[in-house]
């Protein structure tokens, strides 16, 4: 899949997959290692328990979560618990894209990449300060 791929009908799951695989893969590979195992799902909409527990009204404010625990805060001698997971939300993605016009390609890294970074254990403010700096 390249970036300029257009569609005639709503990107599915599977495509949205196949975007954040190769958005994925094009970050530097020291970075990429640290993110081994972390699971990568794409969902229509997050559920109602999700939106409870980030105290959100609507589906559409959320375009992906981070869910498991950041790397500064593990050690070697934790037990394990369930895979680190990054979910992106389909359909908040593709409204954001329809209401942007940005490069679903673009928006969909850019979501993948700011779900990373709480991987990493930066807040939404590190990371939206690290945005502004690009």
């Amino acid at each position: 899949m390249t970036r300029a791929m257009r569609f005639t009908t709503p990107p599915g799951l599977d495509d949205l997959v196949e975007m954040a695989e190769h958005a994925l893969a094009a970050i530097p590979e020291p970075l990429r290692d640290l993110v081994r195992g972390t699971a990568i799902l794409v969902e229509d909409v997050p559920d109602d328990d999700t939106l409870r527990e980030m105290g959100l009204e609507s589906p559409w404010e959320l375009t992906g979560l981070y869910q498991g625990v950041p790397l500064t805060l593990k050690s070697g001698g934790d037990v394990p618990r369930e895979p680190d997971r990054i979910l992106l939300y389909r359909e908040p993605i593709l409204l954001e894209w329809i209401e942007t016009g940005e490069d679903l390609f673009s928006l969909v890294r850019n979501v993948l990449i700011h779900e990373i970074g709480h991987h990493f254990g930066l807040s939404d403010d590190d990371i939206d300060r690290l945005e502004e700096d690009d």
